[in-house]
């Protein structure tokens, strides 16, 4: 099959683009940056380079693709003139038109946890957005929304507390059990979503390893070689002051603190809680500890 992949080769997009061409499939690659083409062409895929933002774009190389993985690409959260929600919303609509105009009928769309609600999901709330604009395609458009866990890099940013602090943290409390994914487990389900066929509206979680931020803080401290390491709670106060003094937009960090929040109540893991994934991804938090001591001992 024809298959768009968006987001490049990111943290996704580059083990998906590489399972679908190894089963066979004619993989194109959209991607902003055009030093990406040989990186993409290396893979056995298309490159395809241009802006999210340029419709005429998305509708031309949208054209006789049999499936589409949409996907909006992370934000600067530094950057104080972004409109968050405005910029989903944007690039949700931005897909939808491209689709229709090429009656293409079956789409895979990178969610998120959270992206069933319509408040008190903090900064998720634009993908709930784009969730909508998708699904007011015809009913003919089959589409299957994936909606990962916490991804494990969002830890990564914890290495400057960690060396620094000696403890890690943020106001979610150290009992609360919370579901971190791997972009390649991501990656597998959306393949197994492809090889499966896509039909109806459907929503897929998907997660790794489940464990508390104690636990976290365990296995992370072990890999840095500070077994001692810690999780402390802040209150949202705290929260959102901190996040704005390491230069995060005000609003976003208001979003940040609210979406964290939700996970300390478990509001933000309620749908998922009810529809979990029927097996857990292969990549657990041990493996990524790996990942988060390289990055440590490089500070």
């Amino acid at each position: 099959m024809k298959i768009i992949v968006t987001g490049s080769l990111g943290n996704v997009g580059k083990p998906l683009t590489q399972e679908l061409v190894q089963k066979g499939h004619q993989v194109t690659v959209i991607s902003s940056n055009a030093e990406k083409t040989k990186s993409i062409e290396d893979l056995g895929a298309v490159a395809a380079i241009g802006s999210l933002n340029d419709l005429d774009f998305l509708v031309n190389t949208f054209k006789d693709a049999d499936i589409v993985y949409s996907m909006v690409p992370p934000a600067n959260y530094f950057d104080h003139s972004l409109d968050l929600l405005g910029y989903y919303q944007k690039l949700g609509n931005n897909y939808a038109k491209a689709i229709e105009q090429n009656a293409i009928k079956k789409v895979i769309n990178l969610s998120t946890i959270g992206g069933n609600l319509n408040n008190g999901n903090g900064i998720l709330l634009g993908a709930h957005h784009v969730e909508n604009i998708l699904n007011n395609l015809s009913a003919d458009v089959a589409i299957t929304h994936i909606r990962p866990t916490e991804f494990y890099y969002n830890l990564l940013p914890q290495i400057h507390s960690a060396k620094n602090n000696g403890f890690i943290g943020s106001n979610i409390g150290k009992d609360v059990v919370n579901s971190w994914v791997s972009p390649v487990d991501i990656a597998a389900a959306i393949v197994d979503e492809i090889e499966n066929g896509i039909s109806g509206r459907n929503v897929r979680y998907v997660a790794s390893d489940e464990l508390t931020y104690t636990e976290l803080a365990r296995i992370l401290g072990a890999a840095i070689g500070k077994e001692d390491l810690k999780w402390v709670q802040f209150t949202d106060e705290e929260m959102q002051n901190g996040l704005v003094e390491m230069g995060i937009q005000p609003k976003i960090a208001v979003g940040l603190t609210e979406m964290y929040s939700a996970i300390h109540t478990g509001f933000l893991y309620e749908d998922y809680k009810a529809n979990k994934p029927k097996e857990m991804g292969k990549i657990q938090l041990k493996d990524f500890a790996k990942d988060f001591a390289n990055a440590y001992n490089s500070l």
